[in-house]
């Protein structure tokens, strides 16, 4: 397949390594510019679970991608989801699909809208997390952690499942299963509920820039913490009808874990890979992107549904508070999806949508 792929972050470049040694043809836009210019004369290399090195191409516009792709991958933060997302409509096709890796906040449900809208009938599966985890290297280099062995996947229209499994499975490998709708993929995303917690909790290492192991200081008490957001994901997503698995499942299906309870899962994690490092920059992703397209979307869908999510309010507010931003104005899909005005059953018609 001819796959464009929007990011050339550690998640874009693992996964266009990945791609690429499946005999896909790959290539890439840098939606900041220069991300990906190493790459038109230099061979993609990767080290970890695959020791690859391809060759991929590079394009020069986000409509040039479009263009040359039958499958579109968007691989970058979810607070450029919105941005990167109408740069890319005026220039989609009939037909083609569009991944979301991974989507926040229903952005996969903005993207589809917005293309029926302007007479533009898409796919757009999306994920929960991302297929592997990758930590770019250079410009031209990525090593990657992990390939997740089972991941949901959802599709709009809900028509185009069985399509949505199969693209993903011929780019991926096989291992993916279907999730109920886009909400439930939304809400499957257990960063927030994780990152949090745990970047709040041991926010003066972050910022005296220490070398600190993530899964080290998940303690007995701040996995406490983590298990209580993760009871009011779970209570959202009840009202909704949905049942979601836990953080607790979300681990033993990501990395095999055997421990039951997540304090002693996080330590089992730790004696078996010892990292990852937390954040040191204290506009880390597990605020400034964690907090306004997870928590807050979460805050907006429990006034939806009328569930009560006060753990998540408070640890929200405590993010704001400590790194001085509003993040519930930082969310751009809360308004311009109307979930304010919607209502259960109305969001669940829309997420169920089908051609």
């Amino acid at each position: 397949m001819k796959v464009g792929i929007l990011g050339t972050g550690g998640i874009a470049l693992a996964s266009a390594a990945w791609m690429a040694q499946r005999d896909h043809e790959v290539k890439l836009w840098s939606p900041r510019g220069g991300g990906a210019d190493a790459l038109r004369h230099e061979a993609l290399r990767s080290s970890g679970v695959l020791e690859s090195t391809v060759r991929v191409a590079v394009a020069d516009s986000v409509a040039e991608l479009a263009q040359f792709a039958d499958v579109l991958l968007l691989a970058i933060p979810l607070n450029g989801h919105r941005a990167v997302m109408d740069a890319l409509l005026p220039h989609l096709r009939t037909g083609q699909m569009v991944i979301v890796s991974s989507m926040g906040s229903l952005s996969a449900l903005y993207l589809y809208e917005a293309a029926m809208t302007r007479g533009v009938p898409i796919s757009v599966a999306s994920f929960g997390t991302t297929v592997l985890t990758a930590r770019r290297q250079g410009p031209a280099e990525v090593r990657i952690l992990t390939r997740r062995t089972t991941l949901g996947v959802s599709c709009l229209p809900r028509s185009d499942q069985a399509l949505a499994l199969k693209t993903c499975e011929t780019l991926f490998g096989p291992g993916f299963t279907s999730d109920e709708n886009a909400l439930a993929t939304a809400l499957t995303n257990i960063n927030p509920v994780a990152h949090g917690p745990l970047a709040l909790f041991n926010w003066t290492r972050i910022e005296r820039g220490e070398n600190w192991p993530q899964y080290h200081f998940m303690t007995p008490r701040v996995a406490a913490v983590i298990e209580q957001l993760d009871a009011e994901r779970m209570a959202v997503a009840g009202a909704f009808g949905l049942r979601l698995r836990t953080i607790e499942r979300h681990f033993a299906q990501s990395f095999d874990t055997q421990a039951e309870h997540l304090a002693d899962i996080a330590a089992e994690l730790h004696d078996k890979r010892g990292g990852p490092p937390g954040p040191t920059d204290v506009k880390t992703r597990f605020l400034s992107e964690d907090v306004p397209y997870g928590l807050i979307f979460t805050l907006a869908l429990s006034h939806v549904t009328q569930v009560p999510a006060p753990a998540t309010e408070a640890t929200a507010a405590m993010a704001g508070l400590v790194v001085g931003e509003d993040f519930a104005a930082a969310n751009d899909f809360i308004f311009a999806l109307r979930l304010p005005a919607e209502t259960v059953n109305g969001l669940l018609t829309r997420v169920n949508a089908r051609r």
